[in-house]
């Protein structure tokens, strides 16, 4: 217990000065650097910057431990420890200005592969809203100062829904596709295009269910840990766990009910 606090509070530190950053970049302005994956796939300044700031703080406090972040790759370490980064998840909000963006950084036991890791500690900021979001292993998950927890079981029919859009056009049309015949058969669907903060609006109650299609361990790290802690069920298909093939987080009974549906739909 003792350690995993020590990593909260680390994840916490580090994720609230590089969130400072992130905002006072910001303030000044943003333009895209590059492209990725796809033309929607963009890169900023501002997230290299961070994540350099976030990859040096570490390397100080915990120079033994592995390092896999969005901008800037993988490092392994001898401790068995893994440090997940996304420097400004939700870069395109970033880059128009809209307030819903964040820093997530996590901790986990083991390689970052979310298909065998185990979460250990988990700390989502977001520097617009001033909220910071927080989870370790066995310790509940936290709005500040304030215990969260999912909100209670509901039908499909009396659910909100987040979900997200992958970058590829193809996919994309198919996840789309999905969401338009969802939409009928649930209260309404949100696409807020942050993914860590979907999953820790879930674990605050602020919505019933998020899911999603083609993440990278670094998008969902640290919300996939404040969701659990906060009660809920975080899963891929089926028995496996949630990796880059498909991911969903809700009450237990709502994860059932959505999944089973999401099947019908070919999600």
């Amino acid at each position: 217990m003792r350690v995993t606090r020590e990593l909260l509070d680390i994840a916490r530190t580090v994720a609230t000065e590089a969130g400072a950053l992130a905002a006072r970049r910001r303030s000044e302005g943003v333009e895209v650097a590059a492209s990725k994956s796809s033309v929607v796939d963009i890169v900023t300044e501002a997230d290299r910057e961070t994540e350099a700031l976030i990859r040096g703080m570490l390397a100080d406090l915990r120079p033994q431990d592995g390092f896999f972040g969005e901008e800037s790759g993988a490092e392994a370490g001898t401790s068995g420890l893994t440090w997940l980064v996304d420097p400004i998840d939700g870069t395109v909000n970033f880059l128009y200005g809209i307030p819903h963006y964040a820093v997530s950084i996590a901790v986990v036991e083991g390689d970052p592969d979310p298909l065998t890791w185990r979460g250990l500690a988990g700390c989502v900021t977001n520097p617009a809203s001033g909220e910071t979001f927080t989870a370790r292993d066995g310790g509940g998950a936290w709005l500040g100062d304030s215990e969260i927890h999912v909100a209670d079981a509901v039908e499909l029919p009396q659910a909100l829904i987040n979900t997200g859009f992958a970058y590829g056009s193809e996919m994309r049309a198919e996840q789309g596709a999905v969401a338009g015949t969802l939409l009928p058969r649930v209260r309404d669907i949100r696409r807020l295009g942050t993914a860590s903060l979907d999953l820790c609006f879930v674990a605050a109650g602020r919505t019933n269910a998020y899911f999603e299609r083609n993440l990278s361990p670094w998008d969902h790290a640290a919300g996939a840990i404040i969701a659990r802690e906060a009660g809920a069920a975080v899963k891929g298909r089926g028995d496996a766990p949630a990796g880059r093939d498909f991911m969903l987080a809700a009450h237990p009974v709502v994860a059932a009910a959505l999944e089973e549906l999401l099947e019908e739909l070919g999600a």
